[in-house]
């Protein structure tokens, strides 16, 4: 009976993950700013920045509203995480840009950036709610 409890509740995480990158909140300011790009490369690159930045912050402002309702052992665990993520982010995001893909690999690199900061936002604001409760 523990057991089915114990895959059920990873089985609950697991989904949780898959959906975060279904559920990820872009600003409307975003998607007016691609919807105006017209497809161009240098426009978009900029949408993605402006975009990115209101991640960071929205990131950062989840980050600690999450810590701050963790007792010390789990704080420097979900301190630790964080910095691991950000190490993987920034790694797996670079790989995007391949040298030899042209503009197309920078366009890619910096839309991996957004999206998995997005990404985290999302779990990091769930874990807020678990932690609330």
């Amino acid at each position: 009976m523990k057991l089915k409890k114990i895959l059920l509740g990873l089985a609950l995480v697991i989904l949780n993950q898959l959906t975060w990158a279904d559920e990820v909140e872009f600003s409307k300011q975003y998607n007016n700013c691609m919807d105006n790009s017209g497809g161009v490369t240098v426009e978009m690159l900029d949408c993605i920045a402006a975009e990115t930045k209101r991640q960071d912050l929205r990131l950062n402002n989840a980050y600690k509203n999450v810590i701050g309702l963790l007792p010390p052992q789990r704080q420097k665990q979900l301190q630790e995480t964080q910095r691991a993520w950000i190490k993987y982010r920034d790694l797996n995001c670079d790989f995007y840009a391949d040298p030899n893909s042209g503009t197309s690999a920078t366009l890619n690199s910096n839309s991996c950036f957004l999206d998995t900061t997005a990404s985290r936002v999302k779990e990091l604001e769930w874990f807020k709610e678990y932690y609330s409760n």
